[in-house]
C-alpha cells in the first residue's frame, strides 16, 4: 500500500515517495534551465463504492477484509469510507496543484501521475485548465504499453499538453 512505499521513503537511497503528493525543484545550471517536478495521486480513478468493479476497486469488498481500516497511515476508517476519501484527497491536490503551478517560476513544469494521460475525472479539462496555468508536460503510467500524445494527435483532448505513458503499468 501507499504507507508502506512512503515510509520506504526513509528507508532507501533510491526510493522517494515522502508523501500522498509533493513536489521537488530541480536546477539544472549547466543546460540553464530548471524544473518543477510535481506527484498526484490519482488513485481516485480506481476507487468505487465497494461492491462494484471488484476486480478494479481499491475500496472494494471482494480484496479488502471484513473490517478494513487504514487511519493509522492517515488513509480511509472503511471501505465505507473510503470513495470518499480518494475524492476528497484528489480535490486537495488539484486546489495544491494549481497554486504551486501559479507560483512557479521554472523553466518547465512537469505532472508526474499513475493514471494516463486524459483521464482526471473530467475527461481531461483538469489537465486542459492547467496547460493554460504553465504545466508543460505530463508523465503517466497505468496502462503496459508506450504512448507519445502530443499537441496535435487527434486523441489528445488536454489543450495542447504533451502527454508520455511510460508503459511501466
Amino acid at each position: 500500500g501507499w504507507d508502506q512505499q512512503i515510509a520506504y521513503t526513509w528507508a532507501s537511497d533510491r526510493w522517494v515517495m515522502p508523501a500522498p503528493y509533493w513536489m521537488v525543484h530541480v536546477d539544472y545550471p549547466m543546460q540553464l534551465f530548471s524544473a518543477d517536478f510535481y506527484f498526484l495521486d490519482s488513485n481516485f480513478n480506481d476507487a468505487k463504492n465497494p461492491p462494484e468493479d471488484s476486480e478494479h476497486n481499491i475500496c472494494g469488498e471482494a480484496h479488502n477484509p471484513p473490517g478494513a481500516d487504514c487511519t493509522v497511515a492517515d488513509g480511509p476508517s472503511s471501505v465505507a469510507t473510503c470513495k470518499s476519501y480518494f475524492d476528497a484527497l484528489w480535490a486537495e491536490q488539484r486546489r495544491w496543484l494549481v497554486k504551486k503551478l501559479a507560483d512557479s517560476t521554472t523553466t518547465w513544469q512537469i505532472l508526474v501521475t499513475h493514471f494516463p494521460c486524459g483521464e482526471d475525472g473530467e475527461h481531461g479539462a483538469f489537465y486542459r485548465h492547467l496547460r493554460h496555468q504553465g504545466l508543460d508536460l505530463l508523465v503517466t503510467g497505468h496502462r503496459h504499453d508506450q504512448e507519445l500524445w502530443t499537441s496535435t494527435s487527434p486523441k489528445n483532448f488536454m489543450g495542447g499538453l504533451t502527454c508520455i505513458v511510460t508503459g511501466g503499468g
